[in-house]
């Protein structure tokens, strides 16, 4: 299954992606407007966001916005075009972004991880005693540590640019369900800014070609169902 089949199987339909492997692409110069973001990096590095800067400038044009420079933050968050919401991630070789528009989805989070366990000693620190207890009693087959990590980094990447507030790994309570490929984030009182932010996100993963991929999506909807009942309580 290609990079984009992957993505697109995680993501609604009107949420347009693009992806890349290293090998596909030749050396990519980045626009005026990034350069600032990069002005200092290693080579390695400015060839990663030359690369994940051309996806997202593609899946842009599927949305009928034409070639422009997506600069960095203050925190190195992408800056997208007013009025659309997006997530670039990259691993060992693999390159994705995918976008919509800012009226249909409020957040999206998107990571790609090398199919592989986590270093020793990495999964205490991004996970909880009961994470850490389920993935102890799953299957085998899978590597678990690695696709929760990838999943709270989907969730970090979503909900950062909405709520410009930092969750830790500890944060986001996982729970993985392995029949539909989806999991289901529970974030404590403490960390939600707003009223109409919901408190559970979801998402889904997908596992192919040595890749885990992780998605989640914010609808505009959401935000107003929220917002609705915490009017009428």
């Amino acid at each position: 299954m290609s990079g984009n089949l992957m993505l697109e199987k995680l993501l609604p339909p009107n949420v347009a992606v693009q992806t890349s492997r290293a090998n596909e692409v030749p050396e990519i110069q980045v626009m005026a407007g990034e350069e600032s973001a990069i002005a200092t990096a290693v080579k390695s590095r400015r060839h990663e966001f030359s690369i994940g800067r051309a996806c997202a400038r593609a899946a842009l044009c599927k949305l009928g916005f034409p070639s422009c420079p997506i600069p960095s933050g203050p925190n190195r968050e992408p800056l997208w075009p007013s009025g659309i919401v997006g997530s670039i991630t990259h691993c060992a070789g693999f390159y994705a972004a995918a976008v919509a528009m800012q009226k249909d989805y409020i957040a999206l989070g998107i990571d790609a991880e090398v199919d592989e366990e986590l270093p020793s000693g990495v999964l205490s620190l991004i996970s909880s005693h009961e994470e850490r207890r389920w993935i102890a009693n799953a299957s085998e087959h899978i590597n678990w540590d690695r696709l929760l990590f990838s999943v709270k980094e989907s969730i970090f990447k979503a909900w950062f640019p909405l709520t410009r507030e930092w969750l830790g790994f500890q944060d986001a309570v996982v729970t993985i369900i392995p029949e539909d490929g989806s999991f289901i984030v529970q974030l404590p009182h403490t960390c939600v800014p707003a009223a109409d932010c919901p408190r559970e996100l979801r998402g889904r993963f997908t596992i192919s070609n040595g890749l885990i991929l992780t998605a989640v999506f914010i609808e505009a909807c959401q935000r107003r169902s929220v917002s609705s009942e915490t009017l009428s309580s």
